[in-house]
């Protein structure tokens, strides 16, 4: 056994060595703030971390030493990314709505250290970026209860952005009034026609009258500046804080499941191995005015072990009665199958578009 000195001063040598590794992990992770940033992608990821931990964890033989370890490695991790956000901090990133609306909490929380602009389309924040106004785009691409949005869907079909990441957000009505209201009080409720309709059972139990807002945010503003205690919007807690409303009741919409899926659009692509497990793509396509194109070009994909979890038919404004259809394909198209797959799908497509990869 070694002595206090000689154990401390093994420490204070490896300390040293320790400083000059974390430097370089830190520069390697600046590399990675970089890519992430030019990509609007989002700093964590929580399956690559579980899987830095459990490769790292056979490394460290001893089972005791190697909790403290795991501990030590985590908050590596964690500061490593406090870093990554500072880097990529400042990023512009538009957003459809106003301030407190669902594309805003979403945007908010995929880019902590964002500076958010809201746009009053699902065009002029998509063009934004286009234009180098913003960094990336936050727009909803569809929500489980009422389905895709299509304005969303027809930018990708025409623009020149990329989807760089999908992030599902579960969407929370909740019954705000002015303070001092009470719920017995509520004869009229004020939303976005989506959120009345996914409260439309709680709203006919209590007989309440509706009025429409372009966006659940505004509505619950019209409250507050109405200061009416029979008037309630319908609307998010983190809008109830941000005009100082109080919620009567939580949870009021009708599926408990109701979940908004939003999409990042970036000027670049993200390029990711040729093998990247775990990832998607999303498919545009229109097929050749012949009989069979579609289900011949259905059987392209699945005979190259691919495996579509979505697939929807969407008009073509500018051609009448023409249509183009929308995928999204389990695995990476950069990958030996996938350019096989696209080669092949040229010969039943007039029109193949790969709008992005992502994580699932």
């Amino acid at each position: 056994m070694r002595s206090l000195e000689e154990a401390r001063a093994a420490i204070r040598e490896i300390d040293v060595q320790m400083a000059s590794l974390f430097q370089k992990r830190m520069e390697a992770a600046k590399d990675i703030a970089a890519y992430k940033k030019e990509r609007g992608l989002q700093i964590g990821d929580i399956a690559h971390e579980k899987n830095i931990l459990s490769v790292n964890a056979a490394c460290v033989t001893d089972e005791v030493i190697r909790q403290y370890y795991l501990t030590f490695l985590q908050n590596t991790i964690d500061i490593t990314k406090r870093y990554e956000e500072r880097l990529v901090s400042g990023a512009i990133v538009a957003f459809c709505g106003t301030e407190g609306a669902f594309a805003h909490i979403a945007a908010k929380k995929i880019f902590p250290g964002g500076r958010f602009v809201s746009y009053p389309s699902f065009d002029d924040a998509y063009l934004s970026v286009v234009e180098g106004e913003s960094d990336y785009a936050v727009l909803p691409i569809e929500n489980s209860y009422a389905g895709e949005v299509g304005q969303v869907m027809d930018l990708m079909f025409h623009g020149s952005l990329y989807i760089n990441g999908l992030y599902p957000r579960p969407i929370v009505h909740d019954l705000l009034a002015v303070p001092g209201a009470k719920a017995e009080d509520i004869r009229t409720v004020i939303s976005h026609p989506q959120a009345l309709d996914q409260c439309q059972p709680y709203i006919r139990k209590h007989g309440f009258l509706v009025q429409t807002e372009i966006n659940t945010a505004i509505a619950a503003q019209r409250v507050a500046e109405m200061k009416d205690p029979s008037v309630a919007a319908i609307a998010s807690e983190e809008t109830a804080d941000l005009y100082k409303l109080q919620i009567l009741d939580h949870d009021i919409h009708e599926s408990k499941d109701n979940t908004t899926r939003f999409a990042v659009f970036a000027r670049t692509k993200n390029i990711d191995p040729k093998e990247y497990k775990g990832s998607a793509f999303i498919l545009l396509f229109r097929v050749n005015n012949v009989a069979g194109a579609l289900a011949e070009a259905l059987q392209v994909i699945s005979n190259h072990g691919f495996n579509m979890n979505v697939l929807r038919s969407r008009p073509i404004k500018t051609t009448p009665w023409k249509y183009y259809f929308y995928a999204e394909v389990e695995g990476s198209p950069a990958s030996r199958n996938g350019q096989a797959m696209i080669h092949d799908l040229k010969n039943h497509c007039d029109m193949l578009k790969i709008v992005g990869q992502y994580l699932i």
